[in-house]
């Protein structure tokens, strides 16, 4: 009994091991809708007076490093209240507006997609899609400038949307390729 007992537990651990991952608690910023709040005039990112913001909250991760990142910024978000009147409950644009979101390391850049294909926006998010999206954008560049602050070498992102198609045809316009973590040149 004591041997068979003795190979379960090692089956166990050998398996556990096998499966085991590190967690990190990280900062992820994702376009949060103010709807529901008296919120209506916060300055965003954007340099526009909107019922939105970008902010941060920890979350425990694990994973490819930066994708997860950036695929973590579409999470369902609700916004914990201690007001029994409000009652939203979600309040990332990304989830709102089914907009999908997805990062890929390729041979020397983070290439992030923002897929518009099936894009939707609910009559109480008083926003346009353009609107939407340069939030999302600022919250991915948020998200990997404080991913990449303790790494020695820069990252460069190439930022893509997809699924623009007829009528969205005009957000392509918003397609961007950036380093984050880049050294400023020096002043003379």
């Amino acid at each position: 009994m004591k041997i068979l007992i003795a190979s379960l537990l090692a089956g166990f651990l050998a398996v556990s091991a096998a499966f085991a991952s590190t967690i990190m608690v990280v900062p992820v910023f994702e376009p949060l809708s103010l709807h529901g709040t008296d919120g209506d005039e916060a300055i965003s990112d954007t340099g526009e007076a909107l019922q939105a913001c970008v902010m941060s909250r920890p979350m425990a991760m694990t994973g490819a490093f930066p994708e997860v990142l950036v695929d973590a910024i579409r999470s369902p978000h609700l916004i914990p209240t201690n007001h029994p009147n409000y009652k939203v409950q979600e309040a990332n644009l990304l989830v709102l507006a089914n907009i999908g979101i997805s990062g890929e390391m390729t041979a020397g850049a983070l290439v992030v997609r923002l897929d518009v294909a099936q894009l939707a926006i609910p009559p109480e998010v008083d926003l346009t899609a353009r609107q939407i999206l340069k939030l999302a954008i600022v919250a991915v560049r948020r998200t990997l400038e404080e991913y990449q602050r303790p790494q020695t070498q820069p990252l460069a992102v190439s930022l893509v949307i997809e699924g623009a198609d007829e009528g969205k045809a005009g957000l392509r316009d918003l397609n961007a390729s950036f380093v984050i973590g880049e050294t400023p040149a020096p002043v003379n």
